[in-house]
């Protein structure tokens, strides 16, 4: 390059007005749907096959802006994550899409500050996920007597992954049988999950402490590009 030549480029893309690119606005006002609440979950991972990513929380002020109150890394299903309408259950993948948290519960107490609705795990705590069951996809306590064992977790024997967690409403309103049962966003285990989302532990308690049942929290799962990217949920 002859010199001189980097301060005329430099010169000329002061003339059009080129600079730095504005900063994106945050994840959440990308979004087609955030679940009309003002406090949201992203859980964001780059592909479809993948097995780890990024949760993060938000609140929306008053002026409708959203602002990151903190962000940790995540694992998702075994087998990646696959859109949610098409789930099938047993194949260790994690649903997309925008779900409610009806509650949460844990074999540890509540982390202090908790305003959700809390159950505590005891030895008779089930999860059910026996397609035959009027009680599929649902705790059950004792186990239903028409929940097989072998369909169903017996909460307390996970005792790292649900020292606390999150129920995720995938499929929880109107289950579908077959599409999936069980689905938490909850702390980590060894590896990647059966298809919930797992964070550490301290991320756990801290969205628990952050999460407030008035201002109608969802989670959003999904990936950073393509069908299933987050921002068009």
């Amino acid at each position: 390059m002859r010199p001189g030549a980097v301060a005329l480029a430099v010169s000329c893309l002061i003339v059009l007005g080129a600079g730095p690119p504005a900063p994106a606005p945050p994840l959440p006002a990308r979004m087609a749907d955030t679940g009309g609440g003002t406090q949201l979950i992203t859980a964001v991972a780059p592909e479809l096959s993948s097995t780890t990513g990024t949760v993060s929380w938000w609140d929306r002020g008053g002026d409708g802006r959203w602002v990151k109150k903190g962000s940790a890394p995540a694992r998702f299903g075994a087998n990646g994550l696959v859109a949610g309408a098409s789930r099938k259950q047993g194949t260790s993948t994690t649903p997309t899409g925008l779900y409610g948290l009806p509650y949460a519960f844990g074999i540890k107490a509540a982390p202090r500050g908790t305003a959700y609705g809390y159950r505590r795990v005891h030895r008779d705590s089930w999860w059910c996920q026996d397609d035959d069951s009027r009680s599929y996809n649902r705790w059950s306590e004792p186990r239903a007597a028409d929940c097989r064992a072998a369909e169903a977790e017996q909460l307390i024997t996970y005792r790292a992954q649900y020292a606390h967690a999150l129920v995720i409403g995938f499929n929880y309103e109107r289950p579908v049988r077959g599409r999936g049962a069980g689905i938490f966003l909850h702390v980590n285990g060894r590896g990647a999950t059966a298809g919930c989302v797992s964070v550490s532990e301290d991320a756990m308690r801290r969205i628990l402490t952050w999460a407030d049942p008035a201002r109608r929290p969802h989670i959003a799962v999904g990936t950073t590009s393509g069908k299933t990217a987050v921002t068009g949920l």
